[in-house]
């Protein structure tokens, strides 16, 4: 950063605490605030008040966006600090215990002794991540409902129950199958519960397929590149394009593929040379990228051949996968910030074992 000032800033649901340093680190001032927008304005003209600043806020989106989206607004700069990243700051404050104020004092001086990414204005892509997200809980809350059908129909009946092939029940066949099967029995509190599972297990799966409809759709606007490529399905790009953001943020396709996991994590020493897996970074892109290498790993033969060329090398199964995933995250950094076609062969080429 080269502001004179940094400003540090540790938000919560109710207040804002934000701590002014300079660029060695050192204390100025301390400001709380309400976490609304007439908060938001008292903090803005008190950092205005400071000379030239960057703020540093805590990456908790969701008590935070709608302070970074008004600075931002507002033609200020501001930075995201992961909160592992404050956590491990806090602890290198001479003094003792947490409070709001030394998180931000954190948050400031994690700023700056590290290269951050930028916050920048969401637009579309916080749409498509809000459906995203809502989908996942609809999905999750079904998945709960249909474990809960399967045990009161085995308690039921366990021979219609075992009927049902698992994990089917949403599907429309066999839902309206067990409905039929409830209806021809006696009345009952067990049979009374089943039928209102079932009933709401038929409307979270309408109203996911209905999100995904739309998602799709979104997603052939934002980023239709992604599509495109092998294993890649609608729901897998719109996850992509949700925790991405503005791709520009990422200053190459190496802190990409840290952000989302799939960067190698040097674990070397003396004549051993080795890398470990990175449990770190963004698990849901993480995720994302690990479904396209499976996909593709199944149905598309270069990616066939350069599993096959890396467990030739030596490689596990499974690090042949992770190296898949690694070169998936060039490929897919490469589409977003040119918005290029997959038939375009970019800088990258097809596949290169070489590109652990």
């Amino acid at each position: 950063m080269n502001a004179e000032v940094v400003i540090g800033l540790d938000p919560h649901k109710d207040i804002l605490v934000a701590v002014a340093v300079d660029r060695n680190g050192r204390q100025l001032d301390v400001k709380d605030a309400t976490a609304r927008p007439r908060g938001y304005r008292a903090l803005l003209a008190w950092a205005k008040k400071l000379g030239p600043h960057h703020w540093a806020v805590e990456d908790v989106r969701h008590v935070a966006g709608g302070l970074v989206r008004f600075l931002l607004a507002e033609d200020e700069q501001v930075v995201w600090v992961p909160t592992h990243m404050s956590a491990d700051y806090r602890r290198r404050v001479r003094a003792v215990g947490k409070s709001d104020p030394i998180d931000a004092l954190a948050c400031a001086r994690a700023a700056l002794a590290e290269d951050l990414p930028v916050a920048v204005p969401e637009m579309d892509v916080r749409e498509i991540k809000m459906l995203v997200d809502h989908r996942e809980d609809l999905v999750g809350e079904m998945v709960r409902m249909c474990c809960r059908l399967r045990w009161h129909l085995h308690d039921i009946d366990p021979d219609f129950a075992a009927t049902i092939p698992a994990r089917k029940l949403h599907r429309p066949k066999w839902n309206a199958m067990v409905v039929a099967f409830l209806r021809e029995r006696e009345g009952g509190v067990a049979t009374s519960i089943c039928l209102d599972l079932a009933e709401r297990i038929k409307d979270l799966g309408d109203h996911t397929g209905r999100l995904e409809r739309e998602l799709e759709e979104r997603v052939k606007v934002e980023a239709p590149q992604l599509l495109e490529l092998p294993g890649c399905g609608p729901m897998s790009a719109a996850r992509i394009v949700a925790e991405t953001g503005d791709p520009a943020r990422f200053k190459s396709a190496a802190a990409f593929a840290m952000f989302t996991g799939c960067a190698p994590i040097p674990a070397s020493s003396g004549s051993s040379q080795r890398v470990r897996l990175n449990r770190g970074g963004n698990r849901r892109m993480n995720a994302a990228l690990h479904r396209i290498a499976i996909t593709q790993k199944r149905m598309y033969p270069p990616a066939q051949d350069y599993l096959a060329g890396r467990r030739a090398l030596g490689n596990s199964n499974t690090e042949a996968i992770r190296a898949l995933k690694r070169h998936l995250a060039r490929r897919v950094f490469v589409l977003l910030r040119t918005g290029a076609p997959v038939a375009a062969r970019c800088e990258l080429g097809e596949f290169e074992l070489q590109a652990a």
